[in-house]
């Protein structure tokens, strides 16, 4: 399927490993131009050599720094003489207690999951909407949907994000000039984060990780964790010149594993 976006630019953030790289590899295989942030320099070429041998016609530049500081976001935003396309993500704050948060714990992950993704919404959408086209993906999780008790950090920064989402895309200066913002709510994936937590988790609870990671997916009702090809697929058709009549939406991707109607 010919998503008619090849020659537009991107910006996919934390695009290193995980869902970010597999937004990113969908995207240049859609012939879309990309700027990749991360903030392991060495991870980061590694993913744009491999990366421009999959798509040897489309320029692909790096921006090495932290998106949650506004020198990042600049050094991002610098790469590229356009931004159409701005893929939010960011790697959420650690599990605990509320008793043990601080403020600064707080402002950390509102800084990286709900302030940083809108500073780059502000500095991107208006051009979009000048070219007639844009499209936002934020990586959000599925515990915005159903949020998890360990996880008080980022229920309440991604959530923060969805209300503002919710808000902005449904403004006609953006909704009618094919500008379209949404959210993809992750599930269980097979990536790096994933393998490390269930280790860390296996370990707390003096269990085999090989056990513990057969318990997390068989209660997944496909019976299996999803891929970031899978994932990257999805963000891309919604960027697609198809997807425009489809914003303010929160598409959640968990194999099942939400059990509501709703």
């Amino acid at each position: 399927m010919d998503l008619r976006i090849a020659g537009k630019w991107a910006l996919v953030c934390g695009a290193s490993k995980g869902l970010g790289r597999g937004c990113a590899q969908a995207l240049a295989s859609e012939g879309v131009n990309l700027v990749i942030n991360a903030r392991n320099p060495d991870a980061l070429e590694s993913t744009a050599r491999e990366l421009r041998m999959l798509a040897p016609n489309v320029d692909i530049r790096t921006a090495v720094g932290d998106i949650a500081t506004e020198q990042g976001r600049d050094a991002a935003l610098a790469q590229a003489p356009a931004i159409d396309i701005l893929i939010n993500n960011a790697g959420g704050p650690p599990a605990g207690d509320m008793q043990d948060w601080t403020r600064d714990d707080w402002i950390r992950a509102l800084d990286a999951n709900m302030l940083a993704p809108i500073a780059l919404i502000k500095a991107t959408v208006d051009g979009m909407a000048e070219r007639g086209y844009g499209r936002v993906i934020n990586i959000t999780s599925s515990a915005v949907k159903a949020p998890i008790a360990t996880l008080g950090l980022s229920n309440g920064a991604r959530s923060g994000l969805t209300g503002f989402i919710a808000g902005l895309a449904r403004q006609p200066k953006l909704a009618g000039r094919n500008v379209t913002l949404n959210n993809v709510l992750p599930g269980t994936f097979d990536t790096d984060r994933l393998r490390s937590n269930l280790t860390a988790m296996a370990g707390r609870a003096n269990a085999p990780v090989e056990s513990y990671t057969d318990h997390r997916r068989n209660a997944i009702p496909a019976q299996r964790f999803g891929t970031p090809a899978e994932f990257g697929a999805v963000c891309a058709f919604l960027c697609g010149m198809d997807a425009g009549y489809l914003t303010g939406q929160n598409i959640l991707l968990d194999g099942g594993a939400y059990p509501g109607t709703f």
